[in-house]
């Protein structure tokens, strides 16, 4: 279950040095899939959701997408993919800081200086338009400071996020390659009991709040959740009476959980208030 998240600036070769690790351990590299799954959950166009966490989007789109939701299928999506075991490389806006924690997911940042960038891509493109290329690279990195401060609360230029850093700038793709690989060799990357106990754990905590998301009858529960080897224990605020059995059949259907415990409390405002309004 080792893998990579690695997150790379547009024209830094990053995409390159992914590719070749997942054809060395003959696994896939994972990052427009996931856009499809959140764009079917929101019932909104792959389009708008690509627009949206990578390139900038319209007043219109910023306000009609949920932003929680998308936080919670991302992760959802994330450690769903983490466990399958089929992805060597995860790349996107959102698996370095969502996978960080899990001690067996190695952190990589691939980078390079701008003006260098904006030859490569210059050149993959096939265009002298240095003026629209740039702009569409300060537009890219603008919506990713912007989002992951939205969603993670930091800057993800900043080196400790990071287990590594590495720039194509005077490394080639084959000796960024070659150091991942021995990064991944060592000993404090390679998964135990407890990090895939811990990996499952987030799994399953990130799988039942993206359940209880997409039911309308338990969307607008204020919930807090602690899991451990399937049993779930649930505390927090509900707005209806009925809505404590909802959340309580939503989580005990979702596969991997074993017994629900719940600790609810109805927060629905007294007729009295109601009527006064």
């Amino acid at each position: 279950m080792q893998v990579i998240a690695m997150t790379r600036e547009m024209g830094s070769l990053g995409k390159d040095v992914a590719a070749r690790i997942a054809e060395q351990r003959s696994k896939k590299v994972v990052y427009h899939e996931m856009i499809g799954e959140r764009a079917d959950k929101l019932r909104v166009r792959n389009s708008h959701v690509v627009r949206l966490l990578e390139t900038g989007a319209s007043l219109w789109e910023k306000l009609t997408a949920d932003k929680t939701s998308i936080g919670i299928y991302t992760a959802d999506e994330t450690f769903r993919i983490l466990l399958e075991n089929e992805a060597a490389v995860i790349r996107g806006w959102g698996p370095v800081h969502l996978l960080g924690g899990i001690p067996h997911v190695i952190r990589v940042r691939i980078c390079a200086p701008f003006e260098l960038r904006v030859e490569r891509m210059m050149q993959r493109l096939g265009t002298s338009d240095r003026a629209s290329v740039q702009h569409e690279m300060e537009l890219a990195e603008e919506a990713h400071t912007a989002i992951t401060r939205r969603h993670f609360r930091l800057d993800w230029r900043e080196s400790e996020h990071y287990d590594v850093v590495l720039s194509t700038d005077r490394l080639s793709v084959e000796e960024c390659v070659e150091e991942l690989e021995r990064v991944m060799a060592l000993p404090r990357f390679q998964p135990t009991l407890a990090s895939e106990r811990q990996a499952r754990t987030l799994a399953l905590e990130w799988s039942i709040r993206a359940s209880l998301r997409r039911d309308a009858r338990t969307a607008s529960a204020r919930l807090q959740l602690e899991c451990t080897d399937g049993f779930v224990h649930v505390r927090g605020s509900v707005v209806a009476e009925d809505q404590s059995q909802f959340v309580h059949q939503v989580i005990a259907a979702v596969p991997g959980v074993r017994e629900v415990h719940c600790s609810l409390r109805n927060i629905s405002p007294s007729p009295w208030i109601r009527a006064e309004a």
